[in-house]
């Protein structure tokens, strides 16, 4: 298996494999905001969260995914969700998707932290030489935030599906190369410093 040191943890943030049993605590997370309203990415609701999260296990079990709820170090409160998928050991490479975050904890700590455990573990433990993000290019707010972590946006994938609602959406692809790794670590650690 190509994992094998999970949960990642961090100094605030804790990323644990999602189980069977989660789907009541990620949809508490999701209510704070409302987050299933959103038209940019699939986010569980009341009618979706056992779907939800058969399906991520489902694809943790085919190998080509591995699920992660995001919590609260301090309290095991959790905050949000999100997962390596796209993994593909032969080629070294994987996407970091299906990231979603309660609203009481978008721009705080909570999406940096997570993602530099998940960008470390990536490239230091599973020696991966690509680690690429996706998301909707009218998700304006969710650009900016791959961007802030150093990813470089590599172009636009167009009609690269059909959203739950009809619309064919276009899609921003961003990456980070394993020679931009040391420097991109390098500051996500100084953001995180910062707001030690």
């Amino acid at each position: 298996m190509w994992f094998d040191r999970v949960p990642l943890a961090g100094r605030h943030v804790l990323l644990r494999p999602l189980a069977e049993g989660d789907g009541p605590a990620l949809l508490s997370a999701a209510a704070d905001g409302e987050l299933w309203t959103s038209a940019y990415t699939v986010i569980p609701r009341p009618d979706t969260v056992e779907a939800y999260v058969r399906r991520a296990l489902d694809e943790q079990k085919g190998g080509t995914a591995m699920p992660f709820v995001i919590s609260l170090a301090e309290d095991g409160r959790v905050a949000g969700s999100t997962r390596f998928w796209k993994m593909d050991p032969r080629n070294r490479t994987l996407e970091i998707g299906h990231s979603w975050i309660a609203a009481s904890w978008q721009r705080t700590f909570v999406n940096t932290e997570a993602k530099y455990a998940m960008l470390r573990f990536a490239f230091e433990s599973l020696g991966c030489i690509r680690v690429q993000f996706q998301t909707d290019m009218l998700n304006s707010q969710s650009r900016r935030a791959i961007l802030r972590l150093g990813a470089t946006f590599e172009g636009t994938l167009r009609h690269e599906r059909i959203m739950p609602d009809g619309r064919k959406r276009d899609t921003a692809l961003y990456a980070i190369i394993d020679e931009d790794w040391p420097g991109v670590r390098l500051r996500l650690e100084e953001k995180l410093m910062a707001r030690s």
